[in-house]
This record gives structure tokens, sequence and C-alpha cells, in this order.
């Protein structure tokens, strides 16, 4: 009965190693899965490069991750000359799980991709050769854009002057390795709402800009269920200390439930002025990852778009200590 019994446990012991083997296997060889870019070209015309200017600038700011942004003025601004260059690295030391390098998005870096493999990169989180991106570059919502928004993206990133910079190739740690595979998804492209819906329209461009995923508090790589927007994301800071998201839910108390529309808009409209120039931080010193001078860019209408938006969700009580030197 014994030998019976030690003999089923060995049974049971080989099964669950071959079927978390077989797993392993499945989600590293067969995945990620988003189906083959597609045969598109899409022609650069003014409008696609006047809204895919406006886009990659100012609402889904992709020049934020993809430039050299200074991290000794506030803010970290993109340093003039390195626009769409990459090289920006987000590693372990600021916590991630693994060492992600922005990629060289100028003619230099992807000139001989194909619009349909920048396509899927952005919208699926596939790469040309058909490896996971990591989401520091949110394409999880990127997906959620109009095809015709995308297709302006990349024609301006055909515009961009040419950089040389070679960019070392992105590295995960285990178990991220393995996991970051099941990221990807198919695209879920939809339709830019009509402006004169404000709550709509602000819900898209929310989406673009990917404010939930800084101003939403997460626990092993998940929102926190119940903290949607209560901020209190935690970014340590090159410059030394650790900054903390705001919560931007209509809290009367902790969040920006009291402030007016206008309020709200000079806000962000405040880093547009001429005089206005990033001063410079010292070591310790409050710095922010916010690329305010960026989003500061978009149009009023847009920005009173999220406000509305912004109004219209559940209030979170919670209060964040924004800096800890």
């Amino acid at each position: 009965m014994k030998k019976k019994v030690i003999r089923l446990f060995i049974l049971l012991v080989f099964a669950l190693v071959f079927g978390i083997g077989g797993l392993i296997s499945y989600v590293v060889i067969m995945l990620p899965d988003v189906g083959d870019p597609q045969n598109i070209s899409i022609e650069l015309t003014e409008d696609r490069l006047k809204r895919g200017k406006y886009l990659a600038h100012s609402v889904a700011v992709c020049m934020d991750c993809h430039s050299t942004r200074d991290w000794n003025r506030f803010s970290g601004p993109p340093v003039e000359g390195t626009i769409g260059q990459g090289g920006e690295v987000f590693d372990q030391t600021i916590g991630f799980p693994g060492a992600y390098y922005a990629k060289n998005i100028t003619p230099s870096g992807i000139g001989d991709w194909s619009d349909g493999e920048l396509l899927r990169a952005i919208a699926s989180g596939v790469d040309r050769d058909g490896k996971a991106l990591f989401p520091i570059m949110p394409h999880p919502n990127y997906g959620k854009m109009d095809r015709e928004d995308l297709f302006s993206i990349i024609a301006y990133l055909r515009s961009l002057k040419s950089i040389d910079n070679e960019v070392p190739e992105s590295v995960s740690d285990f178990p991220m390795s393995i996991i970051i595979n099941t990221i990807p998804r198919k695209a879920e492209i939809s339709y830019m709402p009509n402006p004169k819906n404000k709550e709509a329209y602000g819900s898209y461009l929310f989406t673009a800009a990917s404010c939930a995923d800084c101003h939403t508090k997460t626990e092993k790589g998940q929102p926190i269920p119940g903290m949607e927007l209560a901020g209190g994301f935690e970014f340590p800071l090159y410059t030394g200390g650790v900054v903390r998201s705001s919560n931007i839910t209509p809290d009367m108390e902790t969040g920006i439930g009291k402030w007016t529309e206008d309020q709200f808009v000079q806000k962000f409209k405040y880093y547009t002025d001429s005089t206005y120039s990033p001063p410079r931080v010292q070591r310790g010193e409050f710095n922010t990852v916010m690329p305010w001078v960026m989003y500061a860019s978009m149009k009023e209408d847009d920005l009173k778009a999220i406000y509305a938006f912004l109004m219209t969700q559940k209030p979170v009580s919670n209060k964040v200590e924004h800096f800890t030197p």
C-alpha cells in the first residue's frame, strides 16, 4: 500500500512538472499571437502629418519616451535635437522587471519597417520579428485608438529627421521574460467620437494619453480594485526620492472635485507661457515624471473634454503624499 502511494505521488509530480513545462513551452513558442502585420501603405498627406505630430507630441506623447529627457530640469523636458532617437532606459533601478530601451523611431531606426509592422507594434505590442514589447509603451491603450489617428502617427514618424543612434535590445528578467508573451493583444480599433460629445471625446483622449496607467496605484503589476485614478503610483526619480501621481478623481477633498474647468486647463497651460523655462532641479529636490511641457501643448478644447470625462468618474478618497526626498 505504501509503495502504491509513493508511486502515485511520483506520477502526480511528473504530471505536474510536464504540465507546467508544457504551459511554459506554449507561452514561449506560440505567444504572442496577434496575427501578421497588415499589408498597408499609408499616404503622407498634410493633414496626417499635422495630426500625427499633434498626437505624438501632445496627446499620446510618443516623444516623451523616444527622445532624451533632461532630468536635471523640472518635468524632464525633451532635449532639442533628440526627438525620436530613443535610448531612454527603464530598468530595475526605477522598479521595472528588466531593462527596457525606447526604440529609435526616426527613419534611421525604423526606416526599413513596413507600415503594417509599425501599426502592429504600436497597437498590438509586437515588433517586426514577432517579439513581445513591454507595455512601458502603452500599446493596450494605443490599440483602442481610431485607425486614422494611428495612421497619422505613423505618417509623422516617417517625416522625422533621421538620427543615427544605436539602441540596446530590451531584456526582461525572469519570470517577466515568460509573462511578457501573454501581454500583447489584437488591436481593438475604435472610432474617434464627435468632439461635440465632450465626455465621450474626453474618454477617447484620456485613453490615448494613457492617464490611467500612471494615476492608478498597482499591486504586483495589476491595478488595485476601487482605486482607479486615485493616484499614489510611485516613481523613483533619477534625481533622488520618490514622486507619486495625483488623485484625479472628482473627490472633493483629496482629488480634483473642487477644480473648475478653467483651473484644470490653466494647470496645463501654465507651462506654455512664453516666460516659462523648466527650472533646474538639484539632487533630492522635488521633480516629476509628468511631461507637463508636452501635455501643455494640447488644445484647450481637448483639455476641457478630458476634464468633462474626469468629472463623470467615481470619486475616491485617497490623500497622496506627492514627494518623499
